[in-house]
């Protein structure tokens, strides 16, 4: 954990050599406002409780000294099984940290395991990079990945939460996700295709194509709408026509104009004084 700290804070990061692992009681501890792990496994929250049981806590938690109580910077998951195994205290690190180092230790200590879901990963790239005013390629270049994984990571924020929620409780595949990209503007053609994907477990090729005609159907040029023209309209216009026939028979030149203008017809009829 140590290398990719130090890329991160610039070489400000120095290993003290005297801390001590301390027995803190569970009940002073708080947990880190930098966890971006909001989803626990209850099946892996019980296989580290199996393993507590069995061998013990090998690796202490890490903390910060928050006035009486504590801070947790690193152990999220330790810290739950004990909690769920009732135990008083924990084997703890006890570090001198500012916020900006606290926050960075967090984040990155949950990047480097498994288990992040792809949004809580995105989560927290945007917290480095808003901590410590990275761009996107510096902070790539600082966690030794490359910049389209970030890139890539990060455009999934701008999914509605809908979209988001199902990406934490891992109802849907990134891929999924970035598809939906495409359409996170359009409301309801993005929900009814989430709930498509979740419903009739839909493959990214069903959603990409799903998409692709959706998007064709939008640029088709619309046809014009026609309007029906009621049973009386066409006796008004009839009669009308007839009675301007009649009056052309006994030798009056009349000039008539009709012009369709979509709600009404306008039918002008000149009549000559001489």
């Amino acid at each position: 954990m140590k290398e990719p700290i130090t890329r991160l804070l610039g070489g400000k990061w120095q290993e003290d050599q005297s801390e001590r692992i301390t027995e803190i009681p569970v009940h002073l501890i708080d947990p880190s406002p930098y966890q971006p792990r909001s989803v626990f496994e209850d099946d892996k929250l019980d296989e580290l409780c199996q393993t507590i049981k069995t061998h013990g806590i090998i690796q202490p938690i890490v903390v910060r000294k928050n006035g009486p109580r504590y801070e947790l910077i690193a152990g999220e998951r330790r810290l739950r099984a004990v909690k769920k195994l009732q135990l008083e205290v924990i084997p703890a690190i006890i570090k001198n940290m500012n916020d900006t180092q606290a926050a960075s230790v967090a984040l990155i200590e949950n990047l480097q395991r498994e288990g992040l879901t792809s949004i809580e990963e995105a989560i927290a790239y945007k917290k480095l990079i808003d901590i410590h005013g990275l761009t996107q390629e510096a902070l790539a270049q600082r966690l030794g990945k490359g910049q389209s994984t970030i890139a890539n990571k990060l455009r999934l924020i701008n999914l509605p939460e809908l979209v988001q929620e199902g990406l934490m409780q891992r109802k849907l595949t990134e891929r999924h996700a970035r598809a939906l990209l495409q359409i996170c503007t359009e409301e309801e053609i993005l929900h009814r295709l989430y709930n498509d994907i979740i419903t009739r477990d839909l493959t990214v090729k069903q959603v990409e194509d799903r998409i692709k005609q959706y998007k064709e159907s939008q640029n088709k040029p619309k046809k014009p709408k026609r309007v029906g023209i009621s049973k009386d309209i066409r006796i008004a216009r009839n009669t009308i026509s007839q009675s301007i026939e009649m009056v052309k028979k006994i030798g009056m030149n009349i000039d008539v104009e009709e012009t369709d203008m979509d709600e009404y017809y306008q039918i002008t009829i000149k009549l000559p004084k001489k």
